[in-house]
């Protein structure tokens, strides 16, 4: 490793980049409630920075510790805004209930989208399992000027009854049933701006993922059209960064500015993590209008004060 992959502060947080858009490695930090402001605050600098970072050997987090590290940077939602069954501090993402093996940004079916989340690795299968994240930043960066112009112009209205969750009715186990339908329990949908400003970077970024069921005003191919051609700038591989999960792994993602996959290659085998989510602004698009709620009220699953960067 050379001196120019590694930064470290005065804090001693070493922050070990892992790629040119996106991910970074964190050294010399303990995670729990002890941490001194610096500490957070590099942390937080961190994150803006490299969009998700990972901590390794944190082997004394428990789901209490993670929770109290959690508050230290924001405040944490209720678990989700439907999934009540899977957790009271933290969700349970867990392989018994379902397998998330499709780009999206998390919980963005409601208007108050999660600033950032905290995942911890708890049950780890033989092989695979691993995570990949993608910059919405640097996808849209990448675009073309006369694309950048439309998706500024466009909105999108995502939900919770989305293609990916209906595949689960059609498969035998009832356990994925069941999570199905308690994910659609309630009936969620929000239109967004497909060009969010980030409220703490000012960075502008793509807000797409698996829960969009459509652009606004156009038609169902023409739409089916356009999610594609910029939901495939997100995932062009020079925008992702991929972790191989160990027991201890802990990875915090900017909810804002990246989407991730959860990569299903560990047969029946048993992987379980525990997230937390933490409450974000109402996103606000590059003319200064914020997301509308057109069903479901998220109130109960977190306060989110409207808020955009100077």
């Amino acid at each position: 490793m050379s001196v120019e992959d590694a930064a470290v502060s005065a804090s001693g947080v070493r922050v070990v980049k892992l790629g040119a858009h996106l991910g970074a490695r964190i050294e010399g930090v303990r995670l729990g409630a002890d941490l001194d402001a610096r500490t957070v605050a590099d942390i937080r600098a961190a994150l803006h920075e490299h969009k998700v970072i990972f901590f390794r050997d944190q082997h004394h987090l428990t789901e209490d510790g993670q929770y109290e590290f959690a508050e230290l940077l924001g405040t944490p939602t209720t678990p989700h805004p439907t999934v009540t069954s899977a957790g009271a501090k933290s969700l349970a993402i867990d392989s018994q209930q379902t397998r998330s093996n499709v780009w999206h940004t998390d919980v963005t079916f409601v208007d108050r989208v999660p600033s950032a989340s905290i995942l911890r690795a708890v049950a780890l299968p033989a092989y695979g399992g691993s995570t990949t994240w993608a910059s919405t930043v640097a996808a849209y960066r990448s675009l073309p000027a006369p694309l950048r112009l439309l998706a500024e112009n466009l909105r999108a209205r995502h939900t919770n009854r989305y293609d990916y969750a209906a595949d689960i009715e059609d498969r035998p186990d009832d356990k994925d049933r069941t999570y199905r339908r308690e994910f659609e329990s309630t009936y969620f949908e929000t239109e967004h701006p497909v060009v969010e400003v980030h409220p703490e970077t000012g960075e502008r970024a793509l807000l797409l993922g698996c829960f969009v069921q459509e652009i606004v005003g156009l038609s169902s191919a023409e739409s089916r059209a356009l999610f594609r051609l910029f939901q495939d700038r997100v995932t062009r591989l020079e925008h992702t960064t991929r972790w191989d999960w160990s027991l201890g792994d802990v990875a915090i993602w900017d909810n804002r500015a990246t989407q991730h996959y959860a990569v299903d290659d560990y047969d029946g085998e048993h992987r379980r993590l525990t997230r937390i989510t933490l409450a974000g602004a109402i996103p606000v698009g590059v003319d200064g209008t914020p997301s509308t709620v057109i069903a479901g009220d998220a109130a109960a699953y977190a306060s989110a004060p409207l808020g955009r960067a100077a």
